[in-house]
């Protein structure tokens, strides 16, 4: 019989896929009763479910993608470069109701703005089977949506003896939820960017906002874009820089840097090196419109 250690080092990435419409080139966002135009445009496979397993995948980390899948022409096209990017799917489910699931993507400099539907519920039939994988040893949560429709999440991952990350991911509809930081209790990992702390713990200023949150977390990474990432564990808090790279879109930064973090985490590296990590896995998503396409262009 292999080892403990030999057979649980995969990571289950649990939460929806979406069909990314991304236009860049923009001079602003679109107003009501005036069109504008775009200089570029790409199609991609999103969702942060998505995006932090492809690059897993790149850090040569065992990972499933945990999701349902759409039968429509937009499910089917982004499944193509979903195929590419070596996640294992075994664990996705594929239902006529679970697409088209679409976000439309306005890049303007290095701000975005977002028009997203949501298809059918987020919880797939393939979850127990999830769990009971038995190279599993940890469970993405890629927005707090995705607990608040399956609430029981940490907890059945605990019993399978798994940790735990979260990324609340930004949705006005539940992330001023007093409710959230109790609805997340069991997360191992918590992976904020800035304006999420800010909305959940009432504070702008980076460092009160995660000493407030790692009351809640053993371990809080918060994601600041240019101004780099703070880490508070133990704690101890520590900050890194931002690295300078040519920035396309900053789509899926925040996934991929949950990536690369989470990678060096599972590895029992130090906090140093798991900060760095997710600065570099940031770094390289915002080089391509679509937080993962570098990863599933194929060549």
């Amino acid at each position: 019989m292999m080892t403990q250690t030999a057979t649980r080092s995969a990571v289950l990435s649990i939460g929806r896929v979406y069909c990314d419409l991304i236009f860049t080139g923009l001079g602003h966002l679109p107003v009501l009763g005036r069109e504008i135009y775009a200089d570029g445009m790409e199609i991609a496979a999103g969702g942060g479910a998505f995006i932090a397993a492809a690059h897993l995948a790149y850090a040569k980390r065992k990972v499933a993608l945990v999701a349902r899948l759409g039968t429509d022409s937009l499910s089917r096209g982004i499944e193509q470069q979903i195929r590419k990017s070596s996640v294992d799917l075994r664990f996705v489910e594929h239902a006529e109701d679970a697409g088209p699931q679409v976000t439309v993507a306005a890049v303007v400099g290095q701000d975005r703005a977002f028009l997203t539907r949501r298809a059918g519920p987020a919880l797939p039939a393939t979850l127990e089977e999830a769990f009971d994988w038995e190279e599993a040893r940890h469970l993405h949560i890629a927005e707090y949506a995705t607990l608040h429709e399956i609430p029981d999440l940490v907890s059945r991952a605990k019993q399978k003896g798994l940790t735990v990350s979260l990324d609340p991911s930004w949705d006005p509809t539940l992330i001023y939820d007093r409710g959230l930081l109790r609805a997340c209790a069991g997360v191992d990992l918590f992976l904020p960017n800035l304006e999420e702390a800010e909305a959940i713990t009432g504070s702008a200023d980076p460092q009160v906002a995660i000493r407030k949150l790692s009351l809640a977390f053993p371990t809080v990474a918060l994601k600041g874009g240019a101004e780099g990432a703070w880490l508070m564990s133990r704690g101890r808090l520590i900050h890194a820089p931002a690295e300078t790279v040519p920035v396309i879109d900053t789509t899926g930064a925040g996934d991929a840097f949950n990536a690369g973090f989470i990678d060096t985490w599972l590895s029992g590296a130090a906090e140093e090196a798991s900060l760095k990590a997710g600065i570099r896995f940031g770094s390289l998503a915002v080089q391509a419109a679509g937080g993962a396409k570098l990863l599933t262009a194929g060549e």
